[in-house]
């Protein structure tokens, strides 16, 4: 799909490939062979062994470079010509082939020229993998002959000045679908690192790391698609980036990027009242305990002499470190540090009363002589593996006591092991405003608290909120914007009602002082642009839906926004995961079945702990937090494997954004009615090519299978055998406008 000029589109040559006459073009640069293999011999594949892609950051200029390398495995010598689609707004610099030691060059084709070699290629392959890349120039080099076994090392370099998303830079890589072998590394390096806060990416997994004046962006080596990477600059306390999208005929979506610094720098950070609350029952002893000592060590290291801190531990009864609040010094963190080396694990677990040693009068709500309550951020750490069994057991009882008691506190809860109830400690974490992390048996107990830590060791900002849009903002996900933390982007998504332009208000408070600043932004009618929005909230929504559904009671109203929603934007959900087996549900809605079954999502409050509750409701905490695409289909195949499902079957895909149903010989897209008209259209017909120009968001979903039926708004269109081959007068721009819905 060809993206607007502002958006910065980079094309990739990454990934393994069979490289053969008739093999798929799956990722964006490929040799194409020449000559048919001769009959009798033995032949094989020319392989990508090696991706190496290095971006370096100058001002707005990105120098990018590609290097690769294929090697020959088959029986024969392999000719033919490379090619690599280049996006438009990119400057080429040069190509470079080496034969042995001698090195030759390429020539780049603009990009009418290239769409005739893509769309013949299409032809002849009968493979549509080729027509996203509409748009693109394509550099053009003839491969000179491989023998068996031999390598050949190609490099191509360009550059590009990258747009500003409000305070931030933006890069778009086109990856592609690389396949599952050869080494490939990325990397974007930016010189001067005190000038850009934390990277982020709506649709991969980043990691960073800064070595002085150097901050290095690296992706994992599994990693395809389009990567989307902002750079925020630094603007004073908050860097902010407000992007829309708007399909046209309903909501808009946008996302609001808040970026701090990574650390408070001249600004202080508001002081904290941390209290951490840890289980050390009998359960607890061996190695949960020793890791839970090790993160509590971790976690007072974290203080700053401006925190307080309170250590309580609880089994059958409370032991506190000191009462009420202890300020920060050598001495007292050498004290509690004694304190946790000389724990033990033993008895049952009484949450209600350690709850209510934190929260309670004379616990966390304690304060020093002359402090102001919005000068400080009360946070409480609550740690257990085990269910409520002395005292108050019975968890939704121990949530209305605790939040009788909250008042402006944090909780941020973190459950360990399958033993616990999910339930009190999403409700906690609801209640609380902050979030609810869940340890899977075995795993590192230190590390999960250790992150936990650091993400909330430096507040910027408490009780936000949007304000002043020149449109509605609704449905936002988060629903409760939570704090803003210094080195944490917060992400915000949401739908728009209306167009217009203007700012966007952020307020905040710190050291007791209201903060306000403000982001341009336009909220258009129609536009293309960001399309990675809508699946990114859809996500989140997904997430929070689900985590409802567990605290609040199932209702039909609940399920069916998560089942809508899956079968809308291509998630996965445990609620959309038996469509294969509904084929009714393609028509209409699938019905929910009796109490029963409404009862089995969402189990009393009591009833919710054991494995398949512990792993529901880690799916929906995590997807409720996803900052990436690529992060909310690992999410979504974890909620879906929770329910039973192991994910998509081989009759349903998800491919961008949408879900697909085989029935017969057709992938049907889920979001087809039968009350929708359909068109017919022979694959790689002339009128094929002139519907994918007019339509160019058609281009993903023909590849999902040679015969597919895809949903628009007032009409769908289906490829298959017995369609049309050539357009009528005015037929073409008809069926765009319908599957539009303009």
């Amino acid at each position: 799909m060809q993206r607007p000029a502002a958006i910065v589109a980079f094309g990739a040559v990454l990934g393994t490939l069979t490289l053969s006459a008739t093999s798929p073009a799956r990722a964006q640069g490929w040799i194409e062979l020449e000559r048919p293999p001769e009959r009798g011999r033995i032949t094989g594949p020319v392989v990508r062994i090696a991706s190496e892609v290095r971006i370096a950051l100058d001002n707005r200029v990105a120098r990018v470079e590609v290097e690769e390398r294929f090697r020959n495995e088959g029986g024969i010598v392999a000719e033919g010509t490379y090619l690599y689609p280049l996006p438009g707004e990119a400057v080429f610099q040069n190509f470079s082939l080496w034969m042995g030691e001698q090195e030759m060059r390429g020539e780049m084709l603009d990009a009418d020229r290239a769409r005739g070699i893509y769309e013949a290629i299409v032809r002849r392959r009968k493979d549509p993998a080729l027509l996203t890349l509409a748009g693109h120039g394509l550099v053009r080099a003839q491969v000179f002959p491989i023998q068996p076994g031999d390598t050949r090392k190609v490099a191509l370099r360009y550059t590009q000045l990258l747009s500003r998303a409000g305070d931030a830079l933006h890069l778009r890589y086109a990856l592609g679908d690389r396949g599952p072998h050869g080494a490939f590394g990325f990397r974007l390096t930016l010189d001067d690192a005190s000038a850009f806060g934390t990277p982020y990416s709506p649709t991969h997994r980043l990691e960073t790391r800064r070595a002085g004046e150097r901050l290095e962006v690296t992706l994992a080596s599994d990693a395809g698609g389009d990567v989307e990477i902002f750079l925020p600059l630094r603007r004073g306390l908050v860097a902010t980036t407000l992007l829309t999208h708007a399909p046209g005929g309903e909501d808009g979506y946008f996302m609001l990027l808040l970026s701090p610094a990574a650390a408070p720098g001249e600004a202080p950070a508001l002081s904290r009242d941390l209290t951490l609350v840890v289980d050390i029952s009998g359960s607890m002893s061996g190695a949960k305990l020793e890791q839970a000592k090790a993160a509590i060590r971790q976690t007072l290291g974290t203080l700053s002499p401006a925190d307080r801190f309170r250590l309580i531990t609880f089994s059958s009864a409370v032991r506190e470190f000191r009462s009420g609040f202890t300020t920060v010094t050598p001495q007292r963190l050498a004290d509690a540090n004694r304190f946790v080396d000389g724990l033990t694990a033993d008895g049952g677990t009484n949450i209600a009363a350690a709850l209510d040693a934190a929260l309670g009068r004379g616990g966390a709500g304690q304060r020093e002589s002359g402090d102001e309550p919005a000068n400080r951020l009360g946070i409480v750490l609550f740690l257990t593996d085990g269910i409520p069994s002395v005292g108050e057991q019975m968890p939704d009882r121990i949530a209305q006591q605790a939040a009788a008691h909250l008042g402006q506190r944090r909780i941020f809860t973190v459950g360990i092991g399958h033993d616990v109830n999910t339930y009190l400690l999403d409700r906690l974490a609801v209640q609380g405003r902050g979030s609810a992390e869940y340890v899977t048996p075995g795993a590192s107990v230190e590390i999960a608290l250790g992150a936990l830590a650091a993400k909330i060791r430096h507040p910027a900002l408490m009780n936000l909120r949007l304000d002043d849009a020149p449109v509605e903002l609704v449905q936002l996900a988060p629903g409760r914007l939570p704090d803003l933390f210094h080195g944490e982007e917060l992400i915000v998504l949401g739908r728009y009602r209306g167009r217009g332009n203007g700012r966007v208000g952020v307020t905040g408070e710190r050291n007791g002082r209201r903060e306000r600043f403000a982001v341009r932004a336009e909220f258009p009618a129609v536009s293309s642009a960001n399309d990675f929005i809508p699946r990114l909230w859809a996500s989140r929504r997904v997430g929070d839906l689900t985590r409802q559904i567990r605290v609040e009671g199932a209702s039909r109203e609940l399920v069916e926004q998560v089942r809508e929603l899956g079968l809308r934007y291509g998630i996965l959900t445990e609620f959309t995961s038996y469509l294969v087996q509904e084929p009714e549900a393609v028509a209409g809605p699938v019905p929910l079945g009796d109490d029963r079954a409404m009862r089995a999502m969402a189990p009393p409050p009591a009833a919710q702990h054991g494995r398949v509750a512990f792993e529901r409701a880690q799916a929906s905490a995590k997807l409720a937090e996803v900052k990436s695409l690529d992060e909310a289909d690992h999410r979504a195949r974890q909620a879906t494997s929770a329910a039973g499902s192991g994910g998509p079957t081989p009759a349903m895909r998800a491919v961008s954004g949408r879900v697909f149903v085989r029935r017969g010989d057709v992938w049907t897209d889920a979001g087809h009615r039968d009350s929708l008209q359909v068109t017919v259209v022979a694959p790689y017909s002339d009128a094929y090519f002139a519907l994918v120009r007019a339509l160019p968001e058609l281009a993903p979903w023909l590849a999902v299978g040679d015969e597919v039926l895809v949903a628009g708004r007032r009409a769908s269109i289906r490829i298959g055998p017995t369609g049309i081959a050539a357009w009528r007068h005015g037929q073409l721009e008809r069926v765009a406008r319908d599957f539009r819905g303009a």
